[in-house]
C-alpha cells in the first residue's frame, strides 16, 4: 500500500491539533475541537475513510430520532429491521477482515 504524503503550509501547521494513539487504540480529541463541535461525554463519532484520510463525523441523531418522520402504509416491525441491519453490519465487517 502506498501512502500519499500531504504537505501542510506553515499556517496550517500552526492550527493543527495533534493527538497520540494510546496503548488500546484510544485517542483524545483536543478541547478546542470538542468545543467547536459541541461534543459531550457519551456522544458518538463515525470514522469515515476518505482515501488516505480519516474524517471524524459527530453523530448527533439516531434512527430512533427519525421514527415516524416518513409516512408508511402499514405497521413496521422495527425489531426485524434492526436485526437485518445488525446482520448486514456483521457481514460487512466479516467481509472486510478477509
Amino acid at each position: 500500500m502506498s501512502v500519499k504524503i500531504n504537505f501542510v503550509s506553515h499556517f496550517e501547521f500552526l492550527l493543527m491539533n495533534v493527538s497520540k494513539v494510546g496503548r488500546r487504540g484510544q485517542i483524545a480529541i483536543p478541547r478546542t475541537i470538542r468545543q467547536d463541535l459541541d461534543l459531550k461525554v457519551g456522544d458518538r463519532l463515525a470514522f469515515v475513510r476518505r482515501g488516505n484520510e480519516i474524517v471524524l463525523q459527530p453523530l448527533k441523531a439516531t434512527l430512533s430520532d427519525f421514527r415516524g418522520s416518513i409516512p408508511v402504509s402499514e405497521p413496521q416491525d422495527f425489531e426485524t429491521i434492526r436485526q437485518q441491519v445488525l446482520d448486514n453490519r456483521a457481514y460487512r465487517t466479516e467481509s472486510n477482515d478477509n
